[in-house]
């Protein structure tokens, strides 16, 4: 026996002889008995391991390590923090939104609960109860704040998320519809009777507009010819863009009845209550589809009317997105095409036409 060969182990009834190599690997060889096995390792443990292993015709695994354990956090400790990265990506009012809904809805019911400990049966469960109550819109945005944030869970702790198999039942946003011409008729004559209120100048503004009630804060008169407007549907990070609506006809014929200041700084609360009171079957943001209704109806060009509005498309518009981009309509064609908004008198019967 070589004297390179002179540690041994025991296993199984036999002596193993074993060395450790120049090179720091230890090797053990067992050649008798019609036994033939030869392993090496770096660790004499292992050696003697992959020794038993190959001897029992088994072959050898490394050991997998252990995971460090990971402590679970609370459904309340993940909203924490998922709202504090919402923080500083959305606007501010998105971000009260998120809050509300966590602090109202979603922290009451999972807040204390640990995030793995939460399954699929039980945000099942909480979710259709917001579906029979018949609050679907609720119901899906709750939905969405939940995908979100288990989304998060489930990359952390490598399992599958529990929203993946939830779902809720279609719904379909209820679709506005513009003001009639009468109704247009008695809300113009409302505001012009009660110039004494803050609404009422706010009200003339977004009807002749097209404004979001969230841009009238930003609203400035330009040459007593245009309104200028920071659009607020762009996302945060992003630059701030500002579009100019001129006055068509329609909106001169008002003109000399809006207080700017008092409808830049009127209160939103306030005005969503005036238009509930005014028209109950109407809301704010149809004031909008009113304007874009009419400026249509008198043949305004489209990408005109995609200008004024704020929108980025618009299906009934026949042409792509670059081709947009690279137009660039002059304010000389915008007050040409402005003019055309006119509807020289209220019809009685409500079937005016430009």
């Amino acid at each position: 026996m070589p004297t390179a060969y002179k540690n041994i182990f025991a296993t199984n009834d036999l002596i193993v002889h074993y060395r450790l190599k120049t090179d720091g690997v230890y090797e053990a060889r067992f050649h008798r008995s019609g036994i033939n096995v030869e392993v090496s390792s770096k660790d004499l443990t292992k050696l003697k391991q992959k020794f038993i292993e190959k001897l029992n015709n088994k072959p050898y695994e490394e050991p997998k390590p252990k995971k460090p354990e990971i402590k679970v956090r609370t459904f309340a400790e993940y909203s924490e923090e998922w709202l504090k990265l919402k923080k500083v990506t959305t606007k501010p009012s998105t971000y009260k939104e998120y809050e509300r809904m966590l602090n109202s809805d979603l922290l009451p019911a999972f807040g204390s609960q640990p995030v793995t400990g939460i399954d699929r049966n039980a945000l099942q469960n909480f979710l259709l109860t917001y579906v029979e109550r018949g609050v679907m819109r609720t119901a899906h945005k709750l939905f969405l704040l939940l995908r979100c944030i288990f989304d998060v869970v489930a990359e952390d702790y490598t399992i599958p998320s529990p929203m993946k198999k939830v779902v809720v039942p279609s719904y379909e946003t209820k679709k506005g519809s513009a003001f009639t011409y009468g109704e247009e008729k008695e809300l113009v004559r409302y505001c012009v009777a009660n110039l004494g209120k803050d609404t009422s100048h706010a009200l003339l503004v977004l009807l002749y507009t097209g404004l979001r009630r969230s841009e009238l804060a930003s609203l400035n008169v330009i040459d007593g010819t245009w309104l200028e407007c920071e659009t607020s549907k762009e996302k945060k990070g992003k630059n701030v863009v500002k579009r100019k609506i001129p006055f068509t006809p329609m909106m001169k014929r008002v003109l000399p009845y809006i207080d700017f200041e008092k409808a830049k700084t009127v209160n939103l609360h306030s005005l969503h209550t005036a238009m509930k009171r005014l028209f109950p079957g109407h809301h704010l943001h149809e004031l909008r589809y009113t304007f874009i209704t009419r400026v249509k109806e008198c043949g305004v060009h489209g990408e005109i009317v995609m200008m004024w509005d704020g929108h980025e498309e618009d299906k009934t518009i026949h042409s792509s997105k670059i081709d947009r981009g690279y137009t660039d309509f002059s304010d000389e064609f915008q007050l040409k095409e402005a003019a055309k908004v006119d509807y020289l008198k209220w019809n009685e019967n409500e079937d005016s036409a430009c």
